[in-house]
């Protein structure tokens, strides 16, 4: 009985960029649910004196507005197959988790929270590239080996 190692690393790949994908969607709901409150009702949210990056409510509430969006496009994208969304979700994804960090005196928790979600998703989408790299590499040559 013999097994191919290199398809398991391949499905792996699959399995994390699947994972990866919903991760982003669902990050990016929470980025879009972040924005509403701050565009809808900026006084549900704490504005603290004196932080260095004070800047108007509405404006944060674009900003993870658009943030979000991205996340949630770059994860369907992802969950179609496509390529590029590997190293776009991990740009976007680290910026949310830039962003969210400024975002701390406002929404301690939320921000956490999309925090976690995002260094998850970073993991999962480096962890999906390098498997599909390895499944490349491995493929590439077992076929030279053969030949």
């Amino acid at each position: 009985m013999s097994t191919d190692g290199y398809g398991m690393s391949g499905s792996w790949a699959q399995g994390i960029s699947l994972f990866a994908g919903v991760l982003m969607i669902v990050g990016g709901g929470f980025q879009t649910l972040e924005a509403i409150a701050a565009l809808v009702n900026d006084e549900y949210l704490v504005a603290t004196p004196n932080y260095v990056y004070a800047i108007d409510l509405t404006a944060w509430g674009w900003i993870h507005l658009l943030i979000g969006l991205a996340l949630v496009a770059i994860g369907i994208c992802l969950l179609l197959g496509q390529g590029w969304a590997l190293i776009a979700g991990i740009v976007v994804t680290a910026v949310s988790a830039l962003i969210n960090f400024t975002w701390l005196p406002y929404s301690p928790l939320w921000a956490m929270l999309v925090i976690a979600i995002d260094l998850l998703v970073i993991w999962a989408l480096a962890s999906a590239r390098s498997q599909a790299r390895d499944a490349t590499t491995g493929r590439s040559m077992s076929s030279s080996a053969v030949g």
